[in-house]
């Protein structure tokens, strides 16, 4: 620490005379409680006041205020206009006084915790505007505190040589800090074309550096955020781990630590977590703590890195000798700033502009080896340009062999489904007028033969069908017909691997199909082979150009559905026909619109009430899912569900409804705190483990206990994949919300399982209680399978319930709750809380409910 030379001086002034250089001093005077008012201050004996000659003293970071105490002798005969300034600009809370004949003529509030404007002068340092007329004498007291490093250099300057160095000085700063914003937007360009994370780091590595030296020298505050002091004490806080985080990442990349030294792999990973946090106490510690915790976090993250240049250079890792090159300087210029900071180190140019001139020099270096590592990186490719030259030719053959591979199928050397589609389409367009039609056959008994066969002999089938296809179609002279490049003749295509493709030319038909018909009877016919008479029960469709479609995808899916008609058809043929296409291709966009529609908050959630039958209350509400489709209208949940379930939507789905139940119940807990909400999952929905994390995520955003939500997964789904279901609901139980299993008695379960399942609810399938007011032995049906469901520990709820009757006999067997459209329709939210309020103001609420409106 810097401190003052004497024990105790009296007020000596700094003489403004014509022709010397102003000479700054000041004495010191500092108040450990802070609590200090100005007259007392002016009281205190002189051999209190520290004199500082030099007019610069450190203290380190410090909770005490600190008086400054200094006077200025006007000695020329003329006016002068100075400019007293407290060089450092990272302190809080600096407040002038201004003294001339025992009287106060000035007063000045400035400091980084207060807005940067109104300032006497427009600089980010602490300065006092003085107004000092001839022969006349000012004493100046200046009251300074901060959470930060007490820096004090004090000097006192004639206003034009102030704002002549301060230009000159500003012209650096910001030639320095132009330099770093260009070397950042060249990374980021270089990043941006390569996609190599190395040069993303290193931009953000210097745009921590950056963020750094624009807080500490005050300019952030200045021009950015003039109006938020607390902005500017945090974002200094913040470059500190993010410029050293990002050093970290880029040192690790550049020198490829991981593959090279496994030990400092660990410490370089030790020192990105804590930066990690080093980050997050940034935010949330108080300053003087962060700025301790930052300072120490620097002194080890650069020692790492000044150690990790070595040890990969000894690893023959030429970035390495860059890297250590480069970090050497800007390692002393940080071990200068931070002793500066602590107060270990005296405040002069060297410890002021250490780290801002290693960091130039460490940018440089690196830029130097980041350019090498692309010549390097470019003299690789053109070598392995050249070895792929070499291999040109070689691929250029193998290309067309693979061309031939890719359009032709392997097994019968027929054209594949990509030639019959490419034909098709260029015969159409070639003659728009035309009538044509799509063929196809397909082989139904393949997959059977297959497995009596084996592949090998399948194959050897399917290549003896091929030839004998072929030679009846060389027969047919209105079959349409090309050569390849390698003069083949292509008449019959392979669309699959049981299906085969021909284009008729139906204008060339002069015989009613009576030729084609008999070929196709020949196909019928059963094949010898290894003696052997395989029946092939091929299928035939058709499709007619341009009734059925008028492009080749188009005609060969519609052949395909004519196939199913097959024989109703001409000649044994199934024509296609839209009367009897029952794929829709809305079916396939349904999930797709799900989809948008739960973006877009299309969807919808209603609830039905639960009541108790001991109590006749509602307890709580299922929320079932309701889908408005902007062309559809109101599409069913048992359309869109299955579905969902297929494709995998349902998770998708599963996770809006646990957002939007938690959130109405949310809505509804001021008039109704206990009141719970179920929301339904699949099976699909326990194999992920989103699900979880959603809903804890969902019941904190929204302040709802867990308890609240009740799970209600089938008893079809559960027993789906037992050993993993149990896992999966256990952990969902562990969050303490419940679990309920729905639509029992609709399915099979084990009760040996039921038992160790986490749920202790069971809700009865509508169909067990949908005729017990009229079936004797669905009455004895519902009661054993309430009185089991008792036995396990499982509280039952009966759901369909449509009348009142049906009600009361639930009640006297024991059930616990029931709901239904007797009670309740499901409603929206906002119908649902009229409803509440109704039945809360019923005169008998368990038997006289009030209707949904």
């Amino acid at each position: 620490m810097s401190a003052p030379t004497l024990a105790g001086a009296a007020e000596q002034a700094i003489l403004v005379t014509p022709s010397s250089a102003i000479e700054s001093q000041f004495s010191v005077w500092e108040d450990p409680e802070g609590q200090a008012e100005l007259g007392q201050v002016r009281r205190l004996d002189d051999d209190r006041w520290q004199s500082v000659p030099s007019g610069s003293a450190t203290f380190g970071i410090t909770p005490s205020a600190y008086w400054l105490r200094f006077a200025v002798a006007n000695q020329t005969t003329e006016r002068l206009s100075l400019i007293a300034e407290l060089a450092y600009s990272q302190l809080d809370d600096v407040v002038f006084h201004v003294f001339a004949d025992g009287k106060q003529i000035q007063h000045v509030e400035t400091g980084d915790t207060r807005a940067f404007y109104p300032r006497q002068v427009d600089h980010p340092n602490m300065l006092l505007r003085l107004d000092l007329p001839p022969g006349q004498r000012h004493t100046v007291y200046v009251r300074v505190e901060t959470a930060g490093s007490m820096i004090l250099p004090l000097n006192v300057w004639h206003a034009n040589e102030f704002f002549s160095a301060a230009g000159d000085e500003q012209k650096l700063h910001f030639f320095y800090y132009g330099s770093l914003t260009v070397i950042i937007l060249i990374n980021l360009a270089v990043f941006l074309t390569l996609r190599e994370k190395l040069y993303l780091y290193y931009a953000l590595a210097i745009a921590g550096y950056l963020l750094f030296f624009a807080s500490i020298k005050g300019y952030s505050f200045q021009l950015l955020y003039p109006d938020s002091p607390a902005i500017h004490a945090r974002a200094l806080l913040l470059s500190m781990p993010i410029l050293a985080l990002f050093s970290v990442l880029f040192c690790r990349e550049l020198l490829k630590i991981p593959s090279h030294s496994a030990k400092l792999d660990i410490a370089i990973r030790v020192m990105i977590g804590f930066e990690v946090l080093n980050f997050i106490a940034a935010l949330t510690l108080n300053y003087n703590a962060a700025a301790m915790l930052s300072a120490v976090s620097a002194l080890f993250f650069f020692s790492l890195l000044f150690v990790a240049g070595p040890i990969t250079w000894a690893a023959g890792v030429r970035a390495g000798a860059f890297f250590t090159v480069a970090w050497t300087p800007l390692t002393i210029g940080v071990l200068a700033t931070a002793g500066r900071a602590l107060g270990f180190f005296p405040e002069n140019f060297m410890t002021e502009h250490a780290m801002q001139i290693g960091s130039g020099l460490e940018a440089f270096i690196l830029t130097l080896a980041l350019a090498d590592r692309l010549y390097r990186e470019r003299e690789e490719k053109i070598r392995a340009q050249a070895d792929s030259l070499r291999e040109a030719q070689a691929r250029s053959d193998a290309q067309k062999r693979l061309t031939d591979v890719m359009t032709h199928d392997p097994v019968t050397g027929l054209p594949n489904r990509n030639r019959f589609e490419r034909m098709v389409n260029e015969q159409l367009q070639s003659d728009p007028d035309g009538r044509y039609i799509v063929g196809v056959a397909r082989i139904a008994r393949l997959e059977e033969i297959n497995r009596t066969l084996g592949l090998s002999r399948s194959d050897r089938l399917l290549r003896r069908l091929a030839q004998e296809m072929t030679l009846l179609a060389e027969e047919l002279p209105f079959l349409q017909r090309r050569t390849d490049c390698r003069g083949r003749q292509e008449l019959v295509y392979q669309l699959s691997g049981d299906s085969f493709g021909m284009l008729v030319n139906a204008n060339k038909v002069t015989d009613n199909f009576e030729r084609l018909s008999r070929a196709l009877k020949q196909l019928v016919e059963p094949v010898a082979m290894d003696n052997l008479a395989i029946e092939l029960h091929p299928k035939f469709g058709a499709a007619s150009y341009p009734n059925h479609g008028d492009n080749a995808a188009l005609l060969i899916r519609n052949a395909h559905v004519g196939m199913a008609t097959a024989p109703r058809g001409l000649h044994g043929t199934g024509f296609y026909s839209q009367e009897l296409d029952i794929y829709s291709e809305s079916r396939l966009t349904l999930m797709s619109d799900l989809r948008e529609a739960l973006q877009a908050s299309h969807t919808e959630l209603h609830y039905q009430p639960k009541l108790c039958l001991e109590t006749g209350e509602v307890i709580g509400v299922e929320g079932l899912m309701r889908w408005y489709h902007p062309e559809r209208g109101w599409v069913s949940p048992v359309d869109f569900i299955p579905l969902a379930e297929e494709t995998g939507v349902i998770r998708q789905l599963t996770r809006w409804a646990v957002e939007r139940g938690i959130r109405d119940l949310a809505r509804l807990s001021g008039d109704y705190p206990d009141l719970t909400v179920s929301i339904n999952i699949s099976a699909r929905d326990l194999g992920s483990g989103e699900l979880r994390r959603s809903i804890e995520s969902a019941l904190k955003r929204h302040g709802v206990a867990a308890p609240r939500l009740t799970l209600e997964l089938t008893e079809t789904a559960a027993m789906e994949d037992p050993e993993k279901g149990l896992v999966a609901l256990g952990s969902l139980a562990e969050t303490g919300l419940a679990l309920s299993i729905d639509d029992f008695g609709s399915g099979y379960s084990s009760l040996s399982y039921l038992k160790q399942l986490p749920a202790r609810e069971l809700k009865l399938d509508r169909s067990l209680v949908a005729d017990i007011a009229t079936s004797g032995s669905s009455r004895v049906i519902l009661e054993t399978a309430i009185n089991m469901a008792h036995s396990l520990d499982y509280r039952v709820v009966a759901e369909g319930v449509e009348n009142e009757q049906v009600a009361r006999l639930l009640r006297d067997l024991g059930c616990d709750r029931l709901q239904g459209f007797w009670l309740c329709r499901p409603l929206p939210l906002n119908d649902l809380k009229h409803w509440l309020a109704r039945y809360a103001e019923s005169a008998n609420p368990l038997f006289e409910a009030p209707t949904a409106g």
